[in-house]
């Protein structure tokens, strides 16, 4: 049974998948990477507060933003202009495949739909040979 995605659900999904740890970048950014070890890719990294997002209704910096770091700009488009969803782009990642979502508004996605999304960037930055073995076993 599905059920809305929530904040914890993020590291678990992440540490749920092969080969991936929790480091840091962007200088001590929290950041989910695959492989382990110095040649991991970050595919998820959560945002400091910045004045390059902020909430267009209060004007206040968002501070609970994760950072998914999608396959392509043709998925970050799909992401971004379904209305259903909480991802939303800024001009900061207008040509970065990243998409950014506030921890606070998981609940409208399920958790599914959320592991599809961390695992389809996960499989993106990945080894190929980690992705073909992952989904062989799934």
């Amino acid at each position: 049974m599905s059920r809305p995605a929530r904040p914890e659900d993020i590291d678990e999904i992440c540490a749920g998948l092969p080969e991936t740890e929790l480091g840091v970048s962007w200088g001590d950014r929290p950041t989910w990477k695959v492989p382990r070890g110095e040649k991991g890719k970050g595919f998820l990294l959560y945002r400091h507060p910045h004045k390059t997002a902020v909430d267009p209704v209060t004007g206040e910096m968002y501070d609970d933003l994760v950072v998914i770091h999608l396959p392509s700009m043709a998925d970050k488009a799909a992401i971004v202009d379904d209305p259903g969803n909480p991802f939303f782009d800024i001009d900061h990642f207008r040509n970065h495949p990243g998409v950014l979502v506030q921890q606070s508004r998981l609940g409208e996605i399920t958790r599914e739909e959320l592991a599809e999304i961390i695992t389809d960037a996960w499989a993106h930055r990945a080894p190929k040979r980690v992705v073909k073995e992952f989904f062989a076993d799934g």
